[in-house]
């Protein structure tokens, strides 16, 4: 098995520098936010943290190529960096601490490219989780100072806390039945939003999760920490990965019944 605590290690030097960019125009007054084609608002902070990774990137890894939110994919090659500057750029703009920067390595594999390391940085709530294939998913502060993950083992619906992050994209799909019979079926629901709801599948504090659409930038990262915490991270269409623009996330126990919901009627 190859050994990826090298690249961890850089992801978590990435990771440093991005929280201390991003930080440092949190709450800032004259932050300068413009609205993406897309509708969907983008930051001076998110700018310059993709482009401080990028900057870090190409002098320790020249050969990777690197795709992020912000300014595409550039490179080529079977080892690929994917890259969300911040996951949750509304709620940084607003001031909502819940926010992170996203850092994968995807490499070229079978089905296409596959994650093998991912770091969730999140430096306003003074969390961090990471996680390299057959090594296991950790949160911490750093790499010597951290806790295994482990989801949980709920078992039956009933039990169960299900995260998700709005209501609307479940209508526009169509598949706002199935998500409402879902939420009466579970013992409890929150929408916390982005990134957050993953990493507790991961810890075992939510025992389930999904959103209707995202872009691999959104998933990559989360979906390592997910698996290698024991748990289950596909599509809504079943597929394992991060490559079915939407996600569904859990201990692996209801992952059946969860997508079984979420495709009902639709």
């Amino acid at each position: 098995m190859p050994d990826y605590l090298d690249d961890l290690r850089l992801a978590h030097v990435l990771a440093d520098a991005a929280d201390a960019a991003t930080m440092d125009r949190f709450k800032a007054l004259d932050l300068k936010v413009e609205t993406k084609p897309d509708m969907t608002p983008v930051s001076e902070a998110d700018k310059a943290a993709e482009e401080l990774i990028r900057g870090h990137l190409q002098r320790a890894r020249p050969r990777d190529a690197v795709l992020g939110e912000e300014y595409g994919v550039e490179g080529t090659g079977p080892r690929r960096w994917v890259i969300d500057p911040i996951d949750g750029t509304k709620n940084y703009v607003r001031g909502v601490p819940v926010w992170a920067t996203l850092i994968a390595l995807m490499e070229a594999g079978e089905g296409g490219f596959q994650p093998v390391v991912g770091v969730v940085s999140a430096p306003a709530l003074g969390r961090r989780w990471w996680a390299a294939r057959g090594y296991g998913a950790f949160a911490g502060r750093s790499l010597s100072s951290a806790t295994r993950l482990q989801v949980s083992r709920v078992s039956e619906l009933s039990d169960a806390s299900f995260a998700y992050s709005s209501i609307s994209g479940w209508e526009e799909q169509g598949r706002l039945d199935g998500f409402l019979d879902l939420t009466r079926e579970v013992w409890r629901t929150r929408a916390y939003g982005d990134f957050w709801p993953y990493m507790m599948v991961a810890e075992g504090s939510v025992d389930l999760c999904a959103e209707p659409e995202l872009s691999l930038w959104d998933m990559a990262a989360t979906a390592i920490v997910v698996t290698e915490a024991g748990g289950t991270f596909t599509g809504l269409d079943g597929r394992p990965g991060p490559h079915s623009g939407n996600a569904a996330a859990s201990n692996g126990l209801l992952h059946d019944e969860l997508l079984g919901y979420l495709n009902q009627r639709y």
